[in-house]
């Protein structure tokens, strides 16, 4: 099973290990991806592993699938090109159960980046007539197997954390010719392909105080350290005519070389308010230092800092009830995003909005198909930038079961 296929094209995944993922289920992403101080008895919390200690006695099973439709769009030469893409990848798949009234413990296993570009470049050689054509792409992406643990210090303080283990494969290759209008055009090849694997961590708290009989504030923070992920990169260089005839020995500059990235550290935030099971609202807030980021040799990745803003609710209208209806959940959410990119001295933005619901399953009606949608768009058409649309829409299927019960016979 290869996991990290992608959204389709994205010629920012260029940069750095790719176009990270998020990290929230369905059902947060149909809130703006809220999720940092909130959780459900009913659903899991990838976010924070700290609110896996909110979990009640049921082991959950999850299941998440995401579909995305974008449309691309650049300014060349004074023109409008336009491009459109479907695409579609597993999300996630993740076990979560008690190990005793306290302590809750979560498996899971997603994609983590993905890379998938394609983009060309015509220009002219200096004092010739001849064009030359550059072509740069790139395919792979990480995948993220993870254990994570939660535990319910006190009444109302809770702590978690997140290992993981952080695995993959992702592969550069760029070419160029030039068009002399003869049958033995070269063009020069080179290919770049880097295998990731180690260990990161997560650590997370929450503190979840009662304001009233039926209203309680709840406050959440995570921390990713900054960590050097060991990788290992091969670049070939090889010389091809144009029937892909190789016109000499291919040459490796370097096979299996040894060397880390550096990923950034990372913070989030996140408060919201919560009325029983019925309503709640929150804001979360998140800052990415991916300046930091350095590439297995060492070197900058031309990026810069990010954050993020996001604000979400979801309302369930009688959760009690014995109606089907009243028990429907329904979702809203914003996210503002300044992402880690900076084309001719603009950072890029992306901001959606988002719906979702989830509707109760089964006899006891503790399982529930999610569903999201989020719509927005990254970039505008200035300079050089290029403008992504999207609709986003992902489908989740969370199984409740009361496992390692002790039966009774009477």
């Amino acid at each position: 099973m290869v996991l990290a296929q992608g959204l389709g094209n994205s010629p920012y995944s260029a940069l750095g290990v790719g176009e990270l993922y998020s990290p929230a289920n369905v059902t947060n992403m149909g809130m703006g991806e809220v999720g940092i101080s909130n959780a459900s008895p009913f659903y899991l919390n990838l976010q924070n592993p700290a609110l896996l200690a909110r979990r009640t006695r049921f082991t959950v099973f999850e299941v998440g699938l995401l579909g995305q439709s974008k449309g691309l769009s650049q300014n060349i030469g004074n023109q409008l090109q336009n491009q459109r893409n479907v695409s579609g990848n597993l999300g996630y798949l993740a076990l979560a159960f008690p190990a005793n009234s306290r302590w809750n413990i979560s498996i899971s296993l997603r994609p983590y980046t993905f890379v998938n570009y394609n983009t060309q470049e015509i220009s002219t050689v200096p004092g010739t007539t001849y064009p030359t054509r550059y072509e740069y792409t790139g395919r792979g992406g990480l995948n993220k197997a993870s254990i994570a643990n939660g535990v319910r210090i006190t009444k109302n303080i809770y702590a978690g954390v997140e290992a993981s283990f952080l695995f993959g494969n992702i592969t550069h290759t760029s070419s160029s010719r030039v068009f002399t209008g003869s049958a033995e055009d070269v063009l020069i090849n080179r290919l770049n392909r880097t295998n990731y694997s180690d260990i990161v961590w997560k650590l997370g708290a929450a503190w979840r105080p009662k304001l009233s009989e039926k209203l309680t504030l709840n406050v959440g923070a995570t921390y990713d350290p900054q960590m050097r992920v060991g990788a290992q990169q091969t670049d070939i260089y090889q010389q091809t005519n144009t029937a892909q005839q190789v016109v000499a020995a291919p040459d490796t500059l370097r096979l299996n070389s040894s060397g880390a990235t550096t990923l950034p550290q990372q913070m989030r935030f996140g408060i919201s308010l919560e009325k029983g099971n019925s309503f709640l609202v929150g804001v979360d807030v998140g800052l990415q230092q991916w300046s930091q980021y350095r590439t297995p040799d060492g070197k900058s990745g031309n990026l810069v800092d990010a954050m993020n803003i996001a604000a979400g609710a979801e309302f369930t209208p009688k959760p009690t009830s014995n109606r089907y209806r009243d028990l429907i959940t329904y979702r809203a959410g914003f996210q503002y995003n300044q992402m880690p990119y900076l084309v001719s001295g603009l950072k890029i933005n992306d901001i959606n909005g988002s719906l979702g619901f989830s509707l109760p399953l089964g006899s006891y009606l503790v399982n529930h198909i999610s569903v999201s949608v989020v719509a927005g768009q990254r970039g505008v058409l200035t300079g050089n930038q290029i403008r992504e649309r999207y609709v986003r829409i992902g489908i989740g299927f969370s199984l409740n079961d009361w496992w390692f019960r002790k039966q009774v016979v009477d």
